[in-house]
């Protein structure tokens, strides 16, 4: 993972962290857009590290001597 893959995780992460707490302590909590937006970023994370295995994976695959 590169530098700027981690950073991005890491911003993702404490953004994410920092709405759920803030909804958390508030009376109203999350809107419903808040939450899709939430569990759109998430899906998108998800998404990015699966394109990022997949593409290790397939070039390590690649690789190997068959024959």
């Amino acid at each position: 993972m590169t530098y700027s893959t981690q950073q991005a995780l890491v911003f993702a992460r404490v953004l994410i962290g920092a709405r759920l707490d803030r909804a958390r302590r508030s009376e109203h909590g999350v809107s419903a857009v808040e939450w899709v937006l939430i569990s759109a970023l998430l899906a998108g994370i998800a998404l990015a590290v699966g394109v990022i295995l997949y593409n290790k994976l397939t070039g390590k695959a690649k690789d190997l001597p068959l024959g």
